[in-house]
């Protein structure tokens, strides 16, 4: 039956639900486009749905059959999403950059039986074998290319609140890949949580810039926008400076939504320079009155880079660099901090424009219980919380689903926070990647690294545990290195070599400067011991939130 328009928006309890309510509230507004494409409005983009869902069904895809999505984003993405999840079946998105072997093997996990890709990412997918895999469809036209022979047609059904709606596998910080399964309530009651803190609606337009296969960018910057009615562009290409700064002068978004990189790179690679340019403005930088001036002229120079129009820039997937923040904070820039898991669909807190303060991950939200685990020496304890929107669990993994979620509820998010009186939080690191000193102190490594990738020529660090010692293990950035000793690129072969030899002595002298530089700035705790430089070409494994895999390195 028909859902009406005037239903009230507290009946909205499951993804078909919110998908009939939107497309027929806003049918004549902008959906979605690639970025000077035509656009697609919500009315165009339910017909698209409904002939993929058509498709689906006589192909033999059906209620609770398991759907992956493998590609990058693209706005055909939100049609197979929701042509997946409103026929009752689940989908399972695949980031772009998971490997071969990766994608395999959540395949064969998951129980897919059919695949979404792109012509981009096939050659990827071609030699993947899963017994459970029958139907494969090229996301850019929707070819099929592989069937079943004599499918039986696909069964859609009534969707329970509590029906499954999406299996959402991400690679984390520990290795192992884990299936978190997401139901359309938990993903509905998030878009309500968002909304009641960042009303958005048809004047508002979001550039996607983050894999929407990520929790964060699925629920904040594709669910929420189609609640409020506004449109999303997306960029054909991946989202270097090269192919950002044009899209934001014609897109002109009004939302944003980035990881930590990204304005720390905006920072380091563009407000700093400049104001190392000159004498005057290197010396008007160390004073704080001066500091704030210039932090406010290149905020409102970074605006107009952005378009002119922008109201919320939210950062999250990891925290923030505390100088990056306070360069945002003083540029009266509109960026908002959001923290949360992709347990937690994701978000559980938020510290919005009006009311961010320096490295705070704001309060929780209005419908989320929190409590600090255990709080220990100046009232560090993990966080534990109880949210509409925590997940049923981990798929097919009941044993580690109950380490994480106690009998009555409480979800163990693994972070460690403070909480003050007023309930302003502040993210402390990783409970698993606390260093517990011999004499009982526990050191919380992500402080440390923020200290140090303050230091100059230091692009990104990681300080781990060896033999009892810190260690701290240092990307530099061995282009500004070079630029200090190479003027004319063309050279002769033995001035290169030269130059080499001379950013290699270079490189001690700045591990041995470093060390002394973190240890002036840290309890004595904390001190390093040793200061180990990353090798000219080498980098640091990450996650899809760009957040070092630090498994690989203890």
């Amino acid at each position: 039956m028909k859902h009406s328009m005037r239903q009230k928006e507290e009946d909205l309890k499951t993804l078909k639900d919110l998908f009939v309510r939107s497309t027929e509230k806003y049918a004549s507004r902008t959906m979605n486009t690639f970025i000077g494409k035509t656009p697609v409005s919500y009315a165009a983009f339910a017909e698209k749905v409904g002939r993929l869902k058509g498709v689906l069904k006589s192909l033999g895809v059906g209620f609770d059959d398991k759907v992956a999505i493998y590609t990058h984003n693209t706005p055909d993405y939100g049609v197979v999403y929701f042509a997946v999840t409103t026929m009752g079946a689940v989908a399972v998105p695949l980031l772009p950059d998971f490997s071969s072997s990766e994608v395999e093997n959540i395949l064969v996990h998951s129980d897919s039986k059919a695949l979404f890709t792109s012509k981009r990412l096939r050659t990827k997918t071609d030699d993947i074998v899963s017994p459970s895999l029958k139907i494969r469809i090229d996301i850019d036209g929707f070819e099929v290319y592989e069937r079943p022979a004599e499918p039986a047609p696909g069964i859609e059904r009534e969707i329970a609140p509590d029906h499954t709606a999406s299996i959402v596998y991400t690679s984390g910080t520990t290795g192992k890949s884990k299936g978190v399964v997401l139901s359309h309530q938990n993903l509905v009651s998030q878009v309500y949580m968002t909304h009641r803190i960042q009303p958005v609606d048809e004047n508002n337009v979001f550039l996607s810039i983050l894999p929407l296969p990520h929790t964060y960018e699925g629920s904040l910057g594709l669910l929420l926008p189609f609640y409020g009615g506004s449109s999303v562009h997306y960029l054909e290409k991946p989202p270097t400076p090269a192919a950002l700064l044009p899209a934001l002068r014609k897109v002109r978004p009004t939302h944003v939504l980035a990881v930590p990189l990204i304005p720390e790179k905006i920072f380091r690679n563009n407000v700093l320079p400049q104001i190392n340019s000159s004498a005057l403005s290197r010396a008007l930088y160390k004073t704080v009155v001066g500091r704030k001036l210039l932090h406010r002229l290149a905020g409102i120079k970074l605006k107009k880079t952005f378009g002119g129009r922008l109201q919320f820039f939210g950062v999250g997937g990891a925290k923030l660099d505390p100088v990056t923040e306070r360069f945002l904070y003083e540029a009266k820039f509109p960026y908002a901090i959001g923290y949360g898991l992709t347990e937690t669909s994701p978000l559980l807190s938020a510290a919005l424009t009006q009311n961010v303060k320096l490295e705070s991950a704001g309060f929780k939200l209005e419908e989320v219980e929190m409590k600090v685990h255990r709080p220990g020496e100046h009232g560090i304890g993990e966080l534990w919380v109880k949210t509409p929107s925590l997940m049923k669990g981990y798929y097919k993994d009941q044993e580690m689903t109950d380490t994480v979620i106690t009998p009555d509820g409480w979800f163990k998010t693994g972070d460690l926070v403070k909480v003050t009186r007023s309930g302003r939080i502040y993210l402390k690191g990783r409970l698993k990647n606390v260093i517990l000193t011999s004499s009982g102190e526990n050191i919380y490594p992500e402080e440390i690294e923020f200290v140090i990738n303050n230091f100059k020529f230091v692009q990104e660090s990681l300080v781990v545990e060896q033999k009892g010692k810190l260690v701290a293990m240092v990307k530099f950035n061995y282009e500004e290195l070079e630029a200090q000793y190479v003027k004319i690129k063309e050279e002769v072969q033995s001035k290169i070599e030269e130059n080499c030899r001379e950013i290699e002595k270079k490189i001690e002298e700045l591990t041995q400067e470093l060390k002394e530089y973190v240890n002036s700035k840290v309890n004595r705790f904390s001190q390093i011991s040793m200061v180990v430089a990353l090798p000219f070409a080498a980098d640091f494994e990450k996650t899809s939130t760009m957040k070092i895999k630090r498994y690989l390195y203890g």
